[in-house]
């Protein structure tokens, strides 16, 4: 445009006349307290919004306070969950204006990308198609292990209130942790239906303040499944959590210890069976909706499950699939049924 005599390009920064200047900076929880120090800047431009963090935008937005500033944001939005996409979209400020802008509003459009639309149209999976070309939410992030299950639970109403019936015992299943998060799925069981109608996670617990939390909540109380793990002795106290908790009353059973690929198959197979709490189980979801595989970055493969943040509820929802068919609303679970050798009456 031959304007670059004007302007001064350095690494992170361009000066152009009469004293502006524009500034690059990453917005990542670590760089983002970095930005303190641009108070008095006009104008904030956030390219790829989606990635930023609420820790980071806690960070912007009070720093952009100069008379008249703005703060700009550009994205294509990924879960409606995403920070990025609750501060703007869902819950937005009074003073935010936000813009819905497709390809339809594109007026010089061209024909390579309207028949590249068309044959994404006829052969994406739906939600990818309407996440990539009409700038709505996917229901699980992309890559995502249970992101057909997701979008096959949203698509059918699976996610919604589910009333606790004080008839069907409610079971706590449990991945047990103190570092890492402990997660407790609440599941009842009717015929094959299951109903998850409640879901706990949190950390630095003792099982004892868990199940006195437990106790107190107005439900028909089943079996408390746990894993291998909580069979084993704790060598600072000498006890296992099986101990321990029906020392506090519950009914305690193990978990049948299945490899997590093929926990993962269950999982799927078990899905369509399930409805979720919309509120109560909002972080459970939320765990199902991010839990993904390790991605090899050289060959760009994925393998095995990602242990993060949302893996522990991903496995107390895993180990729940497991349990599903031994779940029963008389006291105790189905044990199965020993026949013994075949006879002839006469």
């Amino acid at each position: 445009m031959g304007l670059s005599s004007a302007f001064e390009v350095l690494q992170t920064e361009i000066r152009g006349p009469h004293g502006s200047q524009i500034f690059f900076s990453g917005l990542s929880d670590i760089t983002a307290t970095g930005l303190k120090s641009f108070e008095g800047v006009d104008i904030v431009w956030c390219e790829e919004a989606q990635a930023i963090s609420a820790k980071s935008w806690k960070t912007l937005i009070p720093t952009i306070r100069k008379e008249g500033s703005e703060i700009w944001v550009t994205y294509n939005p990924e879960l409606e969950t995403d920070p990025t996409h609750q501060f703007f979209v869902t819950n937005p400020p009074p003073d935010c204006v936000s813009v819905l802008m497709n390809w339809q509003d594109n007026p010089y459009f061209p024909e390579v990308l309207k028949a590249e639309r068309e044959h994404a149209q006829a052969t994406m999976k739906t939600e990818e198609y309407k996440n990539i070309w009409e700038g709505e939410c996917l229901p699980a992030v992309t890559g995502a292990i249970y992101f057909d299950e997701v979008a096959t639970a949203e698509r059918e109403g699976r996610i919604r209130t589910v009333p606790n019936d004080p008839l069907l015992k409610t079971h706590a299943i449990w991945d047990l942790g103190w570092n890492d998060s402990m997660s407790i799925v609440l599941v009842q069981r009717s015929a094959s239906e299951l109903r998850i109608v409640d879901y706990i996670e949190d950390s630095h617990r003792t099982l004892a303040d868990y199940v006195m939390t437990l106790k107190a909540m107005p439900l028909n109380w089943g079996v408390h499944y746990l894993p291998h793990d909580g069979f084993s002795k704790d060598f600072k106290t000498g006890k296992s959590a099986q101990e321990v908790m029906e020392a506090l009353g519950c009914t305690v059973e193990q978990t049948p210890n299945m490899a997590i690929e093929e926990g993962i198959r269950a999982s799927r197979m078990t899905f369509g069976r399930i409805y979720f709490d919309k509120e109560k189980t909002k972080r459970l979801v939320e765990c199902l909706k991010r839990y993904r595989r390790h991605i090899n970055k050289q060959t760009q493969e994925a393998g095995s499950a990602l242990h993060d943040e949302y893996s522990h509820g991903a496995d107390a929802f895993r180990y729940t699939c497991i349990v599903a068919d031994s779940l029963s609303n008389s006291n105790g679970s189905v044990k199965p049924i020993k026949y013994g050798a075949r006879r002839t009456v006469a």
